[in-house]
This record gives C-alpha cells, structure tokens and sequence, in this order.
C-alpha cells in the first residue's frame, strides 16, 4: 500500500504522547493498522502489550477484521482491539471477584431489572405522571452527560435547561437505588472504573504493566471521564497515541470533550503532533468548499484540507417551495443512479417519515441506519388516533377521557366520572347532557361536539386531522402545551404535517392505521435490505462516505437548532460549533456529488434556510 509522507510520519512515532489530526477522509484507520504492525514488526513489540481502543462496538470489530485482513501473520487472538465500555466492563469484573462484589448489568430491556423501568417508575412515584418516551431519552442523555463530563448534578441543572420535573430528585434515588444494589449502567462502567483505579494501586499498576502502548481512535468522541482512565492508566510511560479530527466531534450532547485534544500540549509539553490534511476520498469541489466552511468556527487546530482528486462538478445548492418539492427533486435525481451508493442526510430523525413514506410509494428499496422511530409510538400520534377512533363509536369514554382536555368545549373532569355512572351504551355527550343543572352554554357545546365527532367518523383521515386540528382546536392545545412536553410549537407542527402526508392517500381509518405500522415494520426490518439507498441522520453516518450524498431540510432553527441561535446571543458558541462541525461531517461524507436541499415553507409556514446553507452559497461563488 502506497502511504503518504504525513502518514509514514505518523506510523513511525513509537515511544511517548502523540495526537494524529486527521482530516476527513485522510485514511487515519489504515494510520492505526500500520501503526501497530510496525510496532510489532519493527520495534519487537509484543502484540499483547497493545490496547486500541475505539469508541463503538461496530469500529472496533471493524478494526480487528482488516488488520488481519492486511496483516494476516499476526496471530489473530494476540491484540486486542477494544471499546472503552468493554474494557472497563473487563476492569470491573476484575475488581468484583477480588472483593466479592456482584455487579448486574442493567442495560437490557429484555430483562426484569433494566435502567428503563427503574427510571420510569421513579419518575412516575415522584411526579404522579407516566414519563414520554422523549422525556426518557433526555432523562437518560442528562444523566449521562453528568456522568461523562465529571460534574455533579446541581451543575448540570444550573447550567443546562431540563424538561424533567423533580430531576435532581430523580438522579439522587436512581444512583442511591443502583449502588445499594450493586446494579451498573454504561455510564457507571466508566465511573466505578475511574473510582477502582485510583483507589486501588494493585489493580491500576497490574493494568499498567499489562500494556506497553495505548493507541485511541476517534478521539474527539472521547468523554472527560474517559479520557481520564485512558490516561490514567497509560502514565506513566505515556505511550498514548491518539487518532482524532477535533472538526468531527459531533456528540457533545452525550459528553463528548473535544477540549481534551485541544489541551494535549498543555497536559503533554514534549508530546508530538502529527497533521494529516490530505483528503483521499472526496473531489476538489466538495474538499475546497468544506476547507473554506469549517474555518467558521475558532475552537479548532488550524488544519488545511487538500485533495489531489479532480475538480468535478460544483455542490449542488437547491430551493424548493415545499418539502414535497424536495421529495421530487430526491426521486428525479436518484432515477438513474446505483443506489447503493446514494445517501440521503437529515439532522433530525423526524425528517425520515416522510421520506420512507414517498420512497416506499416509489417502489425505492432503503436501509435506515436508526430504526428507533419515536414517531410511531408518539403521544401526538395516539391523540389523533383516538380522537378518529373515538368518532367511530362515541360510547367509547375510556377514548374521550384520554382527549377531552385536548379540544374545545371546556368539558371536566367531574363531568367525565358523572358520565361513567350513566348507561355505558349511551353516547358520552348524551351521559353529560344529564348532568344537574348543566347551562345552556353546556348544551349547545355538547351538541356542536357531537356533530364534529360524526363528522370525523365520515371524512377522510387527511380532512379528519386537519378538523381535529384546526376546527377542534388541537393545534391550540398542541401550541399551548409544545413547551412543557419538551419541544417547539415547530416541532409538533412538523410531525402533524408528516402524518398528513400518510394519510393523504387512505381513504379510512382502517388503511391509515395499516399504513403507519407497515411503514414502521419497513423502518424496523430494514437493516436486512442490501445494494439500496441509505437514510440516516448525520451522526448516524460519520465513518461512513458514498458517491451521492444529499442532505434536507437545511431549515435555520432546525439546523442549526433554535437553542444553538439563542446561545449565540448570550455568546456562547459552543453548541453553534458542534452544529457546524455536523453539518460538515454530513458534506464530508460526498465522495463526488453532494447535494444540498432546503424548503421555503411548512404547510402554511415560511421557512428560513439554514444560516449555514446561506453561508456555503457565498463561499461557493
């Protein structure tokens, strides 16, 4: 394999620190793989006395299949090529039979114990309310994000904005609960590791002694506090080579510490650093562009992009009225591509649905890189459902009571329970009719609630959701009550109007709910689908690259999302940073054609283009 100066220079660093800055594209795997044969093949290194570790299961598993593929001499079972998790998971395991101490993984959700239902039910104990499944997720990413950034929860509260009630509450009877019970998550793997080795000096001097050389790819993803062990563990000698693109640090939300790399000379003065700006899988005009775009943000090393790749064809910047626009001009381009080698790019997952629902129209096989669809179990979702549901047969108060609050007629609770003492066979508005001394104000909303239920169970679902949105009133509820569920009234408006684009080819209830689990089902059982076109989210795609990329819904306030806008004007520009680095890992996925699509509008909204499409289009002139 022919390497490049700034490579071999890399490959060649054998003793103390060093950190690799390697830019898209610049071949930093092979960088590792070499590296670590020439420790063993010239140095007389032994094999066993280097740890790489990587930050997904999939990377690592990746990195052991082609150094042996390239370096098939080395025997297979000797190097190990780990995660942080699985080492620490191998440290713990360690630490327990020398102190008796059982620990229990509780990550699966398969098993009766798991961080899941722990967490749901403190949070229902404490707030009296069963926790959404978005709730959950910013819950479990909050609680991460303290573990991984070495700070305590009172801090995070103070500094960051969270939508869960009673959440430093919550934090305190998880953790108690867990340590009582010698029960362990991943975030914990990582702190209970950071506790043992520094509190036992046998453990950490065995683990020192075990390995020579410590090699880190994917730095810049590494959290605080696990590059603390991986330091820790590596002094003395600090033999710690580390492979990063500080550019490419994407996943702050979870405690990714791109500062670490940022810091190395402070914390290693004689350490050395090696460029790699050489770019080998993109074409000039994406290289050039990207070059140009990344120097927008100031928290970075100074690197150069170059490729010696040829100009090929401009990025292409497009406009569109609306999404379904977009949709067009996604299903003309892809017409007479290989797509297997086409990508499609969205910030947000929710971009998804209504892509899957146009390809599968299409007859356009697609692999979906998240299959964690939250859009198919979403409360706004279930709402819908039942108020269709709920018209169909109005009886039905175990429906209404889940709705009632949700729509106009100021209907309570105390006429709710009067009503379930009534005939059940009797329509819920005739029960509540019955209720003493009930106004005529009463009267006339229960028959005019009546006929709009009757109506819904005649229309069809399209013109059923935009009544119950518009003629209801569940837009008003929905843009009075966005915030408290954790989310913009732009948000929610966004997943009603991709529902309508599923319902606007079924004629009745019965088709739209067969429509919305055969789309989850494709969703789901997609990863078996090979040769196809790709969706995924931009974090979804980083190692990855394609001859095609396109990426939509390049709408300002989505991305870069509202709260990083907002934080710019308290100047802090670390989470604008992060969006630039995404939105640049997204472009560097393009091997020759990268395609870049906003819509002006959302149903009756006018959209912004992102600040940073705005931007792109003057550096491309």
């Amino acid at each position: 394999m022919n390497l490049s100066n700034e490579q071999i220079n890399a490959i060649n660093h054998k003793d103390g620190p060093a950190l690799v800055l390697a830019v898209p594209g610049a071949g930093k795997t092979t960088v590792l793989m070499h590296r670590t044969y020439h420790l063993i093949k010239d140095y007389g290194v032994d094999p066993e006395r280097i740890l790489s570790i990587t930050f997904s299961k999939a990377s690592a598993l990746d990195m052991k299949n082609r150094f042996f593929k390239i370096f098939p001499e080395v025997d297979s079972g000797l190097i190990k090529f780990s995660t942080i998790h699985a080492f620490c998971f191998t440290l713990i395991k360690e630490y327990s039979y020398l102190k008796r101490v059982n620990y229990l993984l509780i990550e699966d959700e398969k098993n009766e114990i798991n961080k899941y239902n722990l967490l749901k039910k403190i949070y229902f104990k404490l707030n009296k309310d069963y926790i959404t499944e978005e709730k959950l997720e910013s819950l479990l990413n909050s609680i991460g994000y303290i573990k991984n950034m070495m700070i305590t929860p009172e801090a995070f509260k103070k500094d960051r904005k969270t939508d869960i009630e009673n959440f430093l509450d919550i934090y305190k009877i998880y953790e108690d609960f867990k340590r009582k019970n010698n029960l362990i998550d991943f975030d914990d793997m990582l702190t209970i590791s950071l506790e043992i080795i520094k509190e036992n000096p046998y453990i950490l001097e065995k683990y020192r002694a075990k390995y020579d050389f410590f090699q880190l790819d994917e730095g810049q993803d590494t959290s605080k506090i696990q590059l603390s062990i991986i330091k820790l563990l590596s002094a003395p000698k600090d033999n710690l080579f580390i492979v990063a693109d500080d550019d490419q640090s994407i996943y702050g939300f979870r405690g990714a510490f791109p500062k670490g790399l940022l810091d190395f000379n402070k914390q290693y003065p004689k350490g050395k650093l090696y460029f790699m700006e050489k770019n080998y899988r993109s074409t000039k005009n994406i290289v050039s562009l990207c070059n140009k775009f990344i120097k927008g943000n100031k928290q970075r090393y100074k690197k150069e992009i170059f490729t010696d790749n040829d100009y090929l064809k401009p990025i292409d910047i497009i406009k569109v009225k609306n999404i379904k626009d977009q949709y067009k001009v996604l299903l003309d381009s892809l017409k007479n591509q290989d797509l297997s080698n086409c990508c499609i790019l969205f910030r947000n997952n929710l971009s998804s649905i209504g892509l899957i629902e146009v390809l599968e129209r299409n007859n356009i096989n697609f692999y979906m890189r998240d299959t964690k669809l939250r859009f198919f179990n979403h409360w706004i979702l279930k709402d819908i459902l039942t108020f269709m549901e709920f018209s169909n047969d109005t009886t039905l108060i175990e429906l209404y009571e889940n709705i009632y609050y949700k729509s106009r007629g100021y209907i309570s609770k105390k006429h709710i329970n009067f009503a379930k003492t009534l005939d059940y066979r009797m329509s819920v508005f005739d029960r509540i009719k019955e209720y003493p001394q009930l106004n005529e104000y009463y009267q006339r909303t229960l028959r005019d609630l009546k006929f709009d239920f009757m109506k819904i169970s005649k229309l069809k679902p399209f013109d059923a959701i935009e009544h119950i949105e518009k003629e209801m009133e569940y837009g008003e509820y929905l843009k009075e009550n966005s915030m408290k569920f954790g989310y913009t009234y732009d948000t929610v408006k966004t997943i009603l109007y991709y529902l309508k684009i599923i319902a606007k080819r079924t004629l009745d209830l019965s088709e739209f709910k067969g429509r919305l689990k055969h789309l989850q089902h494709l969703c789901l059982n997609s990863k078996g689908n090979k040769g196809c076109l790709t969706l995924s989210t931009i974090h979804s795609a980083k190692g990855l690259e394609f001859d095609s990329v396109y990426m939509v819904d390049l709408i300002d306030g989505d991305f870069p999302s509202i709260s990083s806008i907002e934080a710019i004007e308290k100047n802090n520009f670390e989470l604008i940073e992060e969006e630039r680095r995404l939105f640049y890992v997204g472009m560097t996925r393009a091997k020759n054609n990268l395609t870049l699509i906003t819509p002006n509008t959302l149903g009756d909204k006018y959209l912004e283009p992102s600040r940073f499409l705005t931007e792109i289009e003057e550096q491309a002139k």
